[in-house]
């Protein structure tokens, strides 16, 4: 931890009142924000040719979560409600998510992941984590877990 959150004094500024740290954290972001998009347009093109990039988070929460309701899948990307049902229903028409009245409110629909849906994603979910494995390969398994835990801190904030 640096600055305040540890109670230490604020990292070395420049004459112009740049702080380093956060000029090294934003463009070491912004390389790993690219190349996160373009790796998740390669994973939703495996999952299905016709997938959009976009999407594949989708996928990613939805098998973590379960079925949920579309407003709920809306809220966690903050996207609008008419953005999350343009991309469920296509991944609906793709085959990958099917719609199911919501036991406790029949108004409301569930959307889930098909069986199909389940193992496509989960084929290209592994194979991601292989190619992270090699990647890391010649990291300490507790570096790891602190980039995992650093990570999760910040889109825990981030959620604020």
């Amino acid at each position: 931890m640096h600055g305040s959150e540890s109670g230490g004094e604020p990292g070395p500024t420049s004459r112009s009142g740049v702080d380093h740290e956060f000029l090294a954290l934003e463009r070491e972001l912004a390389v790993f924000l690219r190349r996160a998009r373009a790796n998740s347009g390669e994973m939703a093109r495996e999952v299905h040719p016709d997938l959009e990039a976009s999407a594949y988070g989708i996928l990613v929460r939805m098998e973590a979560a379960g079925r949920q309701r579309p407003t709920d899948l809306a809220a966690y990307f903050g996207v609008g409600r008419a953005t999350m049902s343009r991309q469920l229903h296509a991944l609906e028409e793709l085959g990958l998510v099917s719609r199911e009245s919501d036991p406790a409110d029949g108004r409301v629909s569930l959307v889930r992941l098909t069986e199909e849906g389940l193992a496509r994603f989960r084929r290209v979910r592994d194979a991601r984590r292989g190619r992270y494995a090699d990647k890391l390969a010649d990291w300490d398994r507790a570096e790891v877990a602190e980039l995992a835990r650093l990570l999760h801190h910040f889109n825990a904030r981030a959620e604020d």
